[in-house]
């Protein structure tokens, strides 16, 4: 478990998912101004048939045929239109980001388990953990009591060798 690693692949996945969206967002504006162009000349198209109905019923024929072949070459823009738009977005670009943000997010399950694994190991086994951590003041207590142990023996042991002769 490394912190330096998390924070890593955490600015990866950010950095991919920002990549994604620009990506499918600037899909989504295209497709959106496609749509409306289509919409648009689709409403031109009705308009034609309706000037086509009208041309019907002033004069029968010329104007009538004229009015309709517009109307419905109007239709088949905006229908080809239509489908451009509705493509799906493709590319390397996306298929990259989308490969990134994968790998991104393995190696983040990757270090939640070590690092499940090292907390369950350690709330199983709490003195696995603290044992390090309390030892090495105890060693030093323990060194000090038998300095000072030492140290008064040694006093004792001056102090009563003058007086004993």
């Amino acid at each position: 478990m490394n912190s330096d690693n998390v924070v890593k692949n955490l600015r990866a996945l950010w950095r991919t998912d920002r990549i994604i969206a620009e990506l499918r967002m600037r899909h989504m504006l295209v497709g959106l101004g496609l749509r409306a162009f289509a919409a648009l000349i689709a409403a031109f198209g009705l308009l034609m048939l309706e000037l086509a109905a009208y041309f019907a019923l002033v004069q029968i024929w010329s104007a009538i045929s004229a009015a309709a072949i517009l109307g419905l070459v109007n239709f088949v823009i905006a229908a080809v239109l239509f489908v451009i738009a509705g493509r799906p977005p493709a590319g390397r670009e996306l298929e990259l980001a989308n490969e990134i943000h994968g790998s991104a997010v393995d190696a983040l399950q990757t270090e939640a388990r070590g690092m499940q694994q090292q907390f369950s190991g350690m709330v199983q086994h709490p003195l696995n953990s603290a044992l390090p951590l309390i030892l090495v003041p105890l060693i030093t207590i323990i060194v000090r009591s038998l300095k000072k142990s030492k140290t008064s023996t040694t006093a004792r042991s001056a102090a009563t060798t003058p007086e004993q002769t």
